[in-house]
């Protein structure tokens, strides 16, 4: 079994960088689980635990689906957090809605479907996780934050491919391994 994603990498620009620094400096006598600028990406499925024998299928798949369909660009906007203020669990910076985002998502879900793999049954919500919070002392300091944020334009991200990913967690944290690169 590998534990893998379907997923669009994002490199960090500046603007986002300097967003991500005021989050961790402001919010650094809280317990939060940073993500690695290496790792910041947007989910399109995520499929976990997954047997060897359907990854060659969900690369065959990506490859009749994904490649060639055509290179775009995202806007990543705002910020703000996953279950609630009450009880944040997830800082995020969010995508502004895209066609093309919507419509690349369907397309490899579809595929999925077809193939019967077992996937998260929850809408797709396209977003980048900053963050996954352990322990929070101030609520209104992270509210503040992400409200800094909430309707800033932070950076163009060109979509050119799709990557499979593997998950292999670590004590040091999650590693993501490429496992197949298709080119839109």
């Amino acid at each position: 079994m590998k534990r893998i994603f379907i997923a669009l990498k994002v490199n960090a620009g500046e603007t986002l960088l300097k967003m991500i620094s005021t989050l961790k400096s402001g919010l650094s006598r809280d317990l939060i689980k940073w993500t690695s600028h290496d790792n910041i990406h947007i989910t399109l499925a995520f499929l976990g635990d997954t047997d060897e024998k359907m990854i060659m299928p969900i690369s065959s798949m990506l490859n009749n689906q994904c490649t060639g369909s055509g290179k775009f660009e995202l806007i990543i906007k705002g910020s703000g957090v996953f279950r609630n203020m009450n009880d944040p669990r997830i800082i995020w910076t969010g995508i502004e809605p895209s066609e093309k985002l919507i419509h690349l998502n369907e397309v490899i879900m579809n595929g999925l479907q077809g193939l019967n793999v077992k996937m998260e049954d929850r809408p797709f919500n396209p977003h980048l996780t900053i963050g996954r919070i352990k322990h929070l002392n101030d609520k209104e300091l992270l509210k503040s934050l992400t409200g800094q944020f909430q309707d800033s334009e932070i950076q163009i991200v060109p979509v050119k491919e799709v990557i499979l990913y593997e998950s292999i967690l670590l004590q040091s944290g999650p590693l993501y391994k490429p496992l197949s690169i298709f080119d839109l």
